[in-house]
């Protein structure tokens, strides 16, 4: 049972300073094609060799009909929690919850994720080589704290640091890329067709180390949701947002596929980056084609992509805290509902991701590698929380219920929910199968881990908030749902 908020009781409003340039901008960062590519780059080709990079044209294929579908969602629903809201308009509210639990969880750890990333490469930068994993968290938590101080200020401070990560982005992948081209080639087009090697036959390829390298490249193109999580804080969400979600995913593309390429051929000893000899590929090269000299700096430009990340993962999860907080569906909504100063921030919301990320951190000190179990549960969770909105749009179109708003996919809407749909789904059994990639085991079912502990805690929760639970207001959007 639902109950519906009194008009009497209008509300908190956020204020709209985002244009589609800043929506575009944070789901550029969000994805970050520093994060995207160096986080996976050296597992990738670790697992299927330089033909990997094949993998990026089909996963980005797989999400553009993803993104196809959270375009006409976004259009019609131009609300803060994107994935949480259009979820509970399409099928219920209880269907809706879920939705945004497994999301909100997958942005925090994936938030504290991409700080102990950046905290790889501020230990290099400030000269520590092999940096103990309680070094690593104690570096994060100062970057978490940092980036937790830039989203308190305001939007305006986020909207410079999101610019100056496109600026350092561009530089840090295509301009560097190029140089690398250019100058530093050293093999020829002609590995990217080479993976499994003489032995092993072209379907045992596919079917084995290219899937996982699949899995891993799952991790390159999320994030262009994101967009839709700062809905309300966008002027014309509804005309724009559709824009910033297929711009921002395209342009990633681009980004990733050129500057892996510009690498794959700039590695000096694929044999031994093959056997597992070079731990980090993309260091290793850079130092060798750019010298150390030039390679630090540069790591500079990596870090200020991997902050940006950081902030609009930050700031979509504390946006999604913030929506659930309004329709009363956590507890102490009251006070996480409230907003701050003349910017009309989400403090609270904010600072509970803050201390969420610092718990991590600690646990990562305590339990020892904590990093390989969150990035393996992150691209799962990702491709679990699309399910949601992609499995109920499907739904409603086939009861002839869809109504689309300014941007739609006319003709192409079934075909497209059902393809969307069964990618999204082979994609995330794909990333969570518990094949045998890590020496400890329980890594290969860390997804499946992370999906029961938060079901659990998420099912006990939900049972105190449920009859608080305010339904959607509009009675167009009620006739959609079951509950």
């Amino acid at each position: 049972m639902s109950i519906s908020v009194s008009p009497a009781e209008q509300p908190p409003q956020l204020r709209r300073e985002f244009s589609l340039g800043s929506a575009f901008a944070f789901a550029f960062a969000f994805i970050s094609p520093i994060v995207a590519l160096y986080g996976i780059f050296g597992l990738a080709l670790s697992a299927a060799g330089p033909s990997f990079w094949w993998g990026f044209a089909l996963v980005f294929a797989g999400q553009f009909l993803v993104a196809l579908v959270f375009a006409a969602l976004v259009s019609r629903w131009p609300l803060e929690g994107s994935i949480y809201q259009w979820s509970r308009r399409l099928l219920g509210s209880t269907y809706g919850w879920f939705a945004g639990w497994v999301y909100m969880w997958t942005l925090v750890i994936a938030m504290a994720t991409v700080a102990l990333g950046a905290a790889g490469f501020v230990a290099h930068i400030v000269g520590i080589e092999e940096a103990s994993g309680g070094t690593l968290a104690w570096i994060a938590l100062l970057i978490l704290l940092a980036g937790t101080a830039v989203n308190l200020v305001g939007r305006q401070a986020l909207k410079i640091f999101m610019i100056g990560s496109i600026i350092a982005e561009v530089v840090g992948s295509v301009v560097l890329g190029t140089w690398l081209l250019l100058f530093h080639r050293q093999n020829s087009l002609s590995v990217l067709f080479e993976g499994g090697g003489t032995d092993v036959d072209l379907w045992s390829y596919l079917g084995g180390p290219f899937l996982l390298a699949v899995a891993f490249i799952g991790w390159s193109f999320v994030g262009f949701e994101s967009a839709g999580s700062i809905a309300e804080e966008v002027h014309n969400p509804g005309r724009d947002l559709p824009k910033a979600v297929l711009f921002s995913l395209a342009f990633i593309a681009l980004v990733v596929g050129y500057s892996s390429l510009a690498i794959i051929l700039a590695i000096p000893d694929l044999d031994a980056v093959a056997e597992g000899a070079v731990s980090d590929p993309v260091y290793e090269t850079l130092t060798t084609a750019l010298g150390a000299g030039i390679a630090k700096p540069v790591q500079v430009l990596f870090v200020i992509g991997f902050l940006a990340s950081f902030l609009a993962l930050q700031t979509s999860a504390s946006r999604v805290i913030w929506a659930y907080a309004r329709d009363g569906a956590l507890p102490a909504a009251g006070t996480l509902v409230q907003l701050r100063g003349r910017a009309r921030i989400p403090v609270v919301a904010i600072l509970v991701t803050t201390v969420i990320g610092a718990g991590l951190f600690l646990l990562s000190i305590v339990a020892g590698d904590i990093y390989s179990l969150m990035v393996n549960f992150t691209a799962g969770g990702f491709y679990l929380a699309f399910l949601f909105p992609l499995i109920g749009f499907l739904v409603v179109v086939l009861r002839k219920v869809w109504k689309p708003a300014s941007f739609s996919l006319r003709g192409w809407t079934l075909p497209v929910a059902v393809v969307a749909v069964v990618w999204a789904v082979l994609q995330f059994l794909n990333i969570a199968w518990p094949r045998v990639a890590f020496e400890q085991r329980y890594l290969d079912w860390s997804v499946w881990i992370g999906v029961v502990v938060l079901g659990m805690i998420g099912a006990v929760l939900f049972a105190t908030v449920k009859s608080r639970i305010a339904a959607p207001q509009d009675q167009d959007d009620r006739a959609l749902v079951d509950d």
